[in-house]
């Protein structure tokens, strides 16, 4: 039975690239693997003819050769005589990623960089104020650091030995189908080091339990329920793995004048009635001091006064919010005798159907 072309085999043109060639060989690959079709000869035998195709059009020697006098022109360095490190280090990766296997066909030795430290979360409440112009404060932390003593080795000196599971190589090696795969050491979790006498001051964990002085910043326009990530501030990672991040989560306190929408603040501003119907300039309370807000006559309450640029500023720097100013009319609660005898002079005239004045001119005829 003729064999059949390599092309053919791999479903590429004779003018593919070594890109194609590439693309074509993972995809036969990983739909024939041997652990995908258990018991399946007839994958098997595609995956062994899809390797064989690649590893001879990956080579532009044999290719050459190949195309040229065929199958005859590989002679006895031809064909598919094994799994060459080289040449299947890129589908290593491949079964690593689908399978689960620490490295495959034994290529490369990898070891695993420890494990990653957890990241803290931390809630700090600040003024209002501080939250719209921001600022610098210390926090204190308590998380895990890497042990002084042993510089996180979990080992006292000289007592960090070789791995006699893994030899010192992180990895173990064992046979799956017709090629070797090599998983992580469960004895030294990939380091290769196994610890012969523990250390004494973190008896043989590598990390200690501290409080940390940190200083942070917040930066001005923060809200409520923001995180701000300080990357490297978590806890330390085990085996010599990378930390974990801080997240730091803002709770801004209440204002008893102000509130916050977005970047927009609104307060009120209380006027008497006789302020309302004549008008006046009050000075009013905003976040960089006072305001001279100017109220015509005739003002009704609920009216809302924008105040430009005195709002809250954008995170990314880009300008300010606005003030809103709502007027209210204060109703007075009691009245004193004089105030009894003005309220009553101006109900007789309000109730004067003669009248063709405007009622805020008879306003002010009561107070002057």
């Amino acid at each position: 039975m003729p064999h059949a072309d390599y092309y053919d085999l791999l479903g590429v043109s004779r003018a593919a690239d070594l890109s194609a060639i590439k693309t074509a060989y993972r995809r036969l690959a990983v739909k024939y693997h041997p652990d995908k079709n258990s018991g399946d000869p007839a994958a098997e035998e595609k995956f062994k003819e899809a390797a064989e195709a690649y590893s001879v059009l990956s080579d532009p020697e044999k290719r050459r050769r190949y195309d040229t006098y065929g199958r005859a022109g590989l002679g006895g360095a031809g064909g598919f005589q094994g799994f060459d490190q080289e040449i299947f280090a890129d589908f290593s990766d491949i079964l690593g990623d689908l399978f689960g296997f620490g490295n495959v066909f034994g290529g490369g030795r990898r070891r695993r960089r420890g494990h990653a430290g957890r990241d803290l979360r931390y809630e700090l409440a600040i003024e209002f104020e501080e939250a719209i112009r921001g600022l610098e404060t210390r926090i204190k932390i308590p998380r895990l650091e890497p042990c002084g003593q042993c510089s996180g080795s979990g080992a006292a000196p000289g007592g960090l030995d070789r791995c006699s599971h893994c030899n010192g190589q992180g990895q173990v090696a064992f046979q799956q189908g017709f090629f070797t795969i090599a998983r992580t050491c469960g004895h030294c979790r990939g380091t290769g080091k196994r610890i012969s006498e523990h250390c004494a001051g973190c008896r043989g964990e590598g990390r200690l339990q501290v409080e940390r002085d940190l200083q942070v910043r917040i930066p001005a326009g923060v809200d409520s329920g923001m995180q701000l990530r300080v990357s490297g501030e978590g806890e330390a990672g085990a085996a010599g793995g990378p930390p974990g991040d801080l997240y730091v989560e803002i709770r801004v306190k209440d204002h008893p004048e102000f509130t916050r929408d977005d970047c927009d603040i609104h307060s009120t501003v209380e006027i008497s009635f006789s302020q309302a119907a004549l008008g006046m300039e009050k000075k009013v309370p905003i976040l960089d001091g006072e305001y001279s807000l100017r109220i015509p006559a005739g003002t009704q309450s609920g009216t809302r006064f924008r105040v430009r640029g005195k709002g809250v500023p954008a995170l990314d720097g880009r300008g300010r919010g606005d003030h809103y100013l709502a007027v209210q009319v204060r109703t007075p609660l009691s009245l004193d005798s004089a105030q009894r005898e003005l309220y009553e002079r101006l109900a007789e005239i309000e109730g004067d159907p003669t009248a063709d004045r405007g009622l805020f001119d008879r306003v002010k005829d009561i107070f002057s």
